[in-house]
């Protein structure tokens, strides 16, 4: 992407309201980037104003803010240069459990207002013959834990959108990013537990359910993991290279256990991820 060092380029930031999302924004704030944050919660991102950010309304699953959302900005600015989708949430249970309804409504949240989103600011990237799409998605899009099948099914198609997105806008001087974070410590375990121990009531999978949410609780409250600051890092080095990497795996956990992913028979990762992970 031509310039992308260059004070004042725009950047929209969706996810801002919290963690990586708002960390980020902040960073990219303090670069001399224009920020425009987006979230369903308004009212969280007031602070980020402090740092010249724009909060905006957005919400993934409603087509009207997204277009709401990027018009503003083009009204305002004339250009978006970069768009970070960070937005997402994770949702665990055993398949059988798992109503439908919640499962498209993760990939609502995660793949498909994502999707919209890159819709809608392409033209506008196409027009200028420059722009980056930077897609956060997880290791969990290149391995599976246990009971989190629909969050990964997510992820693994955000995996895949992201390598044909890549190849189809390349001729017009758009970049495409995958950040790939490892185990980050924010409210997203304590969330995907609540989710598990709630689809897990009554069930066959009462206990597993139980037992693993106790162990996501644990681990995102005491555990070792990483703090946001460093996929906001990361995404930082991803908006400002002059030839970023396609991928950037980082955080706890993550090289790591993707590896074992590759190199382990599937039987034998099944176990360590059970166990383990």
């Amino acid at each position: 992407m031509k310039g992308v060092s260059f004070t004042m380029k725009v950047i929209l930031i969706t996810g801002a309201s919290s963690g990586i999302g708002y960390k980020a924004a902040i960073q990219l704030a303090k670069e001399g980037y224009k920020v425009y944050g987006g979230a369903r919660r308004v009212e969280r991102m007031q602070a980020l104003t402090d740092f010249g950010i724009t909060p905006l309304e957005l919400d993934l699953t409603k087509p009207q803010s997204l277009k709401f959302a990027v018009d503003r900005i083009i009204e305002e600015e004339g250009h978006i240069d970069i768009l970070v989708n960070n937005a997402g949430y994770g949702s665990y249970g055993a398949i059988e459990n798992v109503d439908i309804e919640e499962a498209k409504r993760q990939f609502d949240v995660n793949i498909f207002g994502l999707a919209r989103l890159v819709q809608l600011v392409l033209p506008h990237m196409r027009n200028q013959h420059s722009g980056r799409i930077i897609n956060i998605s997880s290791m969990a899009g290149r391995m599976t834990t246990f009971m989190g099948a629909w969050y990964h099914a997510t992820k693994y198609a955000l995996e895949a959108f992201s390598d044909a997105l890549r190849m189809e806008i390349k001729p017009f001087g758009i970049d495409v990013v995958i950040v790939e974070p490892g185990g980050i410590k924010t409210d997203w375990g304590l969330i995907a537990a609540d989710h598990l121990e709630e689809s897990s009531q009554n069930s066959p999978y009462e206990e597993m359910g139980h037992a693993t949410a106790k162990k996501l609780r644990r681990e995102y409250t005491t555990g070792p993991l990483s703090k946001p600051d460093l996929i906001a890092n990361t995404i930082t080095k991803a908006v400002m290279s002059k030839r970023p990497r396609t991928r950037y795996l980082v955080g706890f956990g993550a090289k790591p256990v993707v590896f074992l992913h590759t190199v382990l028979p599937d039987r034998w990762f099944d176990a360590f991820v059970k166990k383990f992970v």
